[in-house]
């Protein structure tokens, strides 16, 4: 029940937006009662961080090649595929655009990167424990800077994102990194 009740919070956002979904329409899409809903969230928001989360926990998973740069390009490339889906298509609509309206979707937003974020901290964690970035590297200002230049492109310009851009996002993380600069904020 809770995977169809998942699936179906993302297909509704998908195909409706953040605005218009209703826990009534997951419901009858997943085949269950809005009450199985209301007993497991108390209410659309939680459902949604939850089905996000999920969405995207297993969309991008983390690596552990051996080395920074293979994890790293994996996590980008990773990242790139995902985001450029129609589940990862309609997140960013909804919290670029309908965050402006809907206050609480910010709530929905940090969780989804703070999950992210906490999830891939391994990646940074194991390189600095191998000598292959400095010690005083932040394993979060790290992430944000290699995902950067890849929202820079999905949101700013609708330039096209590739395996190309990936890599390169992991050379610009990789060298900010090594010149100190993503230290703990």
């Amino acid at each position: 029940m809770r995977a169809a009740v998942l699936e179906a919070a993302i297909i509704e956002l998908t195909k409706t937006g953040y605005a218009a979904l209703t826990v009534e329409r997951v419901a009858q899409r997943a085949g269950v009662h809005k009450t199985t809903i209301y007993r497991n969230w108390k209410d659309s928001d939680g459902l949604l961080v939850d089905a996000l989360i999920s969405h995207f926990a297993m969309d991008i998973p983390i690596p552990d090649t051996g080395a920074v740069e293979s994890d790293l390009r994996a996590l980008a490339r990773s990242l790139v595929v995902t985001m450029t889906t129609s589940a990862g298509r309609a997140l960013l609509t909804a919290v670029l655009s309908d965050a402006v309206r809907l206050p609480q979707l910010a709530d929905v937003k940090h969780a989804l990167f703070d999950d992210r974020f906490r999830r891939a901290e391994s990646v940074v964690t194991r390189a600095v424990q191998r000598g292959e970035l400095p010690a005083d590297t932040a394993p979060a200002e790290l992430l944000k800077a290699l995902a950067a230049p890849i929202y820079f492109r999905l949101v700013f310009t609708g330039e096209p994102v590739d395996e190309a851009t990936a890599d390169r996002a992991v050379g610009i993380a990789l060298a900010a990194a090594h010149a100190h600069v993503l230290m703990p904020m």
